[in-house]
């Protein structure tokens, strides 16, 4: 229910912006928030080549093409003129994201797609795990753990495997691999939901602890870290740990609380402080490698990590080929099935990612997102907030709400600020700490058809804000 008034909210404000925006004579055309591509030039106006000062007229007259660029903007072409059928167009600033029909057709092409393709694979490889029994086995003996964490789930079921691997392909930063998890994870816990259009505890409690992205090789950060020259990529490896473990404390202590759940439990605090001197021990030998080995190390342990998941299933399967004789089917025959349902689920969220994707782009290229995230640094630097830290804002105000979109504000602040910088690293950490929020709400839920997510929204939120103020506070404390 919060998440589809937020979404109301998202397109109608953004619409009205839009016209009240055109008829004040604010924006010359709407065109490209329909049509327009990222980072494309925005038509301001357009006019007659008589209208326009000499000095432009004749720059214009001179260039082989008819075009001419005035740069103030060292990264974008601030103010650019094209001479075309009699009339001058003239353009300025790029536009922040794609269009709503271009957001439509990508978000097929580029997105679910190879969603679907990785979810039939993965999918295809927990059909084995199950029909093996290894999912079974594992579930026994996580059991005594997370009956405190998920009290309503029954002991040793399926679904407590599921979330295993979600949590280690997320603490890996094996995206591709944690989502196909996630939703079997999400499915199995419906099955056991007494109310099937409302969330449950335990779907509520799982999806909060998977939007804190507890993350040991922040992969991805540091490869574009490289790309931009930094001179240590992976010098933000430790905050961005840090941060996600102290979100992912937070979420279980929000949702905890909510829940009612037993903290005395002596489970629960050997695992804590366990998982608490494993990071603790890998940061201290990371720590004493050196650039050369610390690149080595990053690049290839989720790499190694997830070829070894995929032996140990396969292995696993081989070894238990007989409980495959007993279901009258084979290893590839069950890959095959648990493949289909994975193609399936990818189906079946298509509708609910496109509508927030859709909702997202329109609210971007209206300016309202502009214009909100540049009062909000106006207000904190007005309150005595860093410079340093209201320039990298942007990255963590529009994290819950596109990856991509702050993957590309991350990218500018390094471009402008340089990768070495605070701004610089700040954003990295701000990206690295925290979900896509309302993206994960859609995809999640909308596999299970869940209409009632209860205050799972309000508890992610809540979380993203304890990352942003933790990234900020380990991002001085270190840089």
């Amino acid at each position: 229910m919060v998440l589809s008034r937020f979404w109301l909210v998202i397109f109608i404000s953004s619409i009205v912006f839009v016209v009240v925006s055109l008829f004040l004579g604010n924006s010359y055309t709407i065109d490209f928030i329909l049509n327009g591509k990222k980072d494309d030039p925005i038509l301001l106006s357009e006019k007659y080549i008589k209208q326009l000062p000499v000095f432009v007229k004749d720059s214009i007259a001179k260039a082989k093409d008819q075009t001419m660029i005035i740069d103030r903007d060292t990264l974008n072409p601030d103010t650019t003129y094209v001479y075309k059928n009699k009339t001058v167009k003239i353009y300025s600033g790029v536009q922040k994201a794609d269009g709503l029909l271009p957001t439509c057709k990508n978000t097929l092409l580029d997105l679910i797609i190879p969603l679907i393709a990785y979810l039939a694979f993965f999918c295809g490889l927990m059909q084995l795990l199950i029909d093996s029994g290894a999912s079974e086995k594992l579930a026994r003996k996580l059991s005594p753990v997370f009956s405190k964490i998920f009290p309503t789930v029954p002991k040793n079921h399926e679904s407590i495997s599921y979330m295993t691997l979600n949590f280690a392909a997320n603490f890996l930063g094996l995206d591709s691999a944690a989502t196909p998890f996630g939703l079997k994870a999400m499915q199995s816990l419906q099955e056991i939901n007494p109310d099937k259009d409302r969330a449950s505890d335990a779907q509520i409690m799982f999806l909060c602890l998977h939007a804190a992205g507890l993350t040991l090789i922040p992969t991805s950060i540091i490869g574009y870290r490289a790309a931009e020259n930094a001179s240590n990529p992976a010098d933000v490896m430790l905050p961005c740990i840090i941060t996600s473990f102290i979100g992912t404390i937070a979420a279980f202590l929000i949702v905890g609380i909510k829940q009612k759940i037993n903290f005395k439990s002596a489970s629960l605090l050997v695992v804590l402080i366990t998982l608490l001197a494993a990071i603790t021990g890998l940061l201290f030998y990371v720590n004493h490698l050196d650039l050369i080995e610390k690149n080595f190390f990053t690049a290839n342990l989720s790499g190694l990590m997830l070829v070894a998941i995929i032996a140990f299933t396969l292995i696993f399967s081989f070894l238990h080929e007989k409980k495959f004789t007993e279901k009258e089917t084979t290893i590839f025959d069950s890959f095959v099935i648990g493949a289909n349902n994975g193609l399936q689920t990818g189906v079946k969220i298509f509708p609910y990612v496109l509508g927030m994707l859709v909702a997202i782009s329109f609210f971007r290229n209206s300016g309202l997102f502009e214009i909100i995230s540049n009062t909000i640094s106006f207000v904190f630097s007005n309150i005595g907030v860093s410079k340093q830290i209201t320039d990298s804002l942007p990255v963590a105000m529009l994290r819950p709400f596109s990856s991509g979109g702050s993957r590309g504000f991350m990218i500018d602040s390094m471009k402008m600020f340089g990768p070495d910088s605070f701004t610089g690293r700040l954003s990295c950490i701000f990206q690295c700490s925290a979900e896509t929020t309302f993206y994960v709400i859609a995809v999640y839920f909308g596999s299970i058809n869940v209409k009632n997510t209860r205050y799972t929204l309000g508890t992610m939120l809540l979380v993203d804000l304890v990352c942003v103020v933790t990234a900020i506070l380990v991002a001085g404390w270190f840089f």
